[in-house]
């Protein structure tokens, strides 16, 4: 479920606790929980309403003015049924204490290169893990799109399988682009003395670009 920065600062400082949405037909269940703006949060409460019963209360503590400017937003696939959401904050993104945490165990590294290979023998364009660990480590804070490219790879499957090292506490986003979090580093330092044998696309020589000593 997606929120709106303003809302995820609301339902972490308590003051939201609502949202609505129209669906056809229910995206989430009650306790399931997601998260937002370095924030977990639990879903408590899902019902179907009427939208002319929106209460100015109701708007309220789902960070609107008023009901009718719940019912505006709403005013997108007007066919589908409303449903009121519960929200509420139950802690940080845990996330963000695995990402600092660099104080790797010889068995942790050995945790995070075992998921690391299952990622690689599950993946349809063979082991991917390493080089792109390595090429953000490399090239922070540079746009998924040449990221992706220097790869060889589309923008679309590389984003996803950075979310993969990211939900180990690996990588991190950045405004524009990603980094290597300190335990990405600290991993990858122990993993790949050197990052030599990972080449990408902007690396490879043309025939006309390789001199010899003849």
């Amino acid at each position: 479920m997606l929120l709106t920065a303003a809302v995820a600062r609301g339902v972490a400082d308590g003051s939201v606790d609502l949202a609505f949405r129209r669906w056809a037909r229910s995206r989430i269940r009650v306790g399931s929980s997601f998260i937002a703006l370095g924030h977990v949060i639990e879903v408590t409460s899902l019902e179907k309403v009427d939208p002319d019963r929106i209460t100015a209360q109701d708007a309220s503590r789902a960070a609107y003015d008023s009901p009718d400017d719940v019912r505006a937003a709403l005013c997108v696939n007007a066919h589908n049924p409303t449903y009121r959401i519960g929200l509420r904050c139950i802690g940080e993104d845990p996330r963000i204490a695995l990402r600092a945490d660099d104080n790797l165990s010889d068995d942790d590294v050995t945790d995070i290169r075992a998921r690391l290979d299952g990622m690689d023998a599950r993946s349809r364009h063979g082991p991917w893990t390493r080089a792109v660990l390595v090429l953000i480590g490399r090239r922070p804070g540079v746009v998924s799109t040449e990221l992706a490219a220097a790869l060889g790879r589309d923008r679309k499957s590389f984003k996803a399988d950075v979310t993969k090292l990211k939900k180990l506490g690996l990588t991190e986003s950045m405004e524009v682009g990603y980094a290597l979090s300190p335990r990405g580093v600290e991993f990858l330092r122990r993993e790949v003395p050197t990052d030599d044998d990972v080449q990408t696309d902007d690396d490879v020589q043309t025939d006309d670009q390789v001199q010899t000593d003849e």
